[in-house]
């Protein structure tokens, strides 16, 4: 299961600022909203900062137990994110990914991991995770591929939300996946949750932040929740508990006798 943790800090698991012109609202807040042109801009802005380090902990649910992991997430913007684990006062995982790929090793089982993020692809059933994705999602920015033409945007009571207007299919061949999707906005646009329903199978994926806060010139989330759905449901949550945005070191190496994990 650290393997898996693993991967959705440094392979799996969203910055934008608050909009300074309104996007123009119906007077139905459930009716499609037509002139939506800067909300689409907003929720696709590139993220705007160098460095930032983030320290949080990790809970896992499911089914086995996991004991609250401390990790430090550092993210160098579009270049690097690195991340460190520790159990209690013991270092357990470490890894890095860039835009070439990801690599981690973990200490229980002395394995490591080397791919292109088509490791990440194949756990979450997509075939749009590449370092950007991977880097907004923790972040807590759009991380799907979000196109004008494919989503209907429309104003609740708590925001917007997005939803598909057909199945999106992700991956290829026989691999395709369809999912229904949605995507919730607050009136400031910080992203409140994506879900997308696998319409093939019996297992989906949401994720969610809260509490979000000003960091400098950023909006950040201090908590985000990673659901799996299905016959083996997991839940991950993530409490950030302190930003920074100074630079640190970002060691990473191999220990000897660590056994490579071959990926499928």
């Amino acid at each position: 299961m650290i393997k898996y943790i693993l991967s959705l800090l440094i392979a799996i698991t969203l910055l934008s600022c608050a909009v300074k012109k309104p996007v123009d609202l119906p007077t139905d807040v459930n009716a499609p909203i037509t002139s939506n042109t800067a909300f689409f801009n907003k929720i696709k802005a590139a993220p705007n900062f160098e460095q930032l380090k983030i320290n949080s902990k990790v809970n896992v649910e499911s089914g086995k137990f996991i004991p609250t992991l401390d990790a430090t997430i550092y993210i160098e913007n579009g270049q690097k994110v690195w991340t460190n684990l520790i159990a209690v006062i013991l270092n357990v995982a470490r890894g890095v990914a860039t835009p070439e790929g990801i690599q981690g090793y973990e200490k229980w089982n002395k394995t490591y991991i080397e791919s292109d993020f088509s490791y990440l692809n194949n756990l979450l059933r997509v075939d749009f995770i590449d370092f950007n994705a991977f880097q907004n999602l923790l972040l807590g920015k759009t991380f799907i591929p979000v196109k004008e033409k494919d989503f209907v945007l429309s104003k609740n009571a708590q925001g917007y939300r997005l939803t598909s207007a057909k199945n999106l299919k992700f991956g290829e061949g026989a691999k395709v996946s369809e999912y229904a999707v949605t995507l919730d906005y607050s009136t400031d646009l910080d992203l409140i949750r994506i879900s997308l329903e696998d319409k093939k199978t019996n297992e989906d994926l949401e994720v969610s932040y809260y509490n979000w806060l000003n960091f400098e010139k950023m909006r950040l989330p201090k908590n985000v929740k990673i659901m799996i759905k299905g016959p083996k449901p997991s839940q991950i949550l993530l409490e950030n508990t302190k930003f920074e945005s100074s630079k640190m070191d970002t060691p990473y190496s191999v220990p000897n006798n660590y056994t490579k994990t071959e990926i499928k």
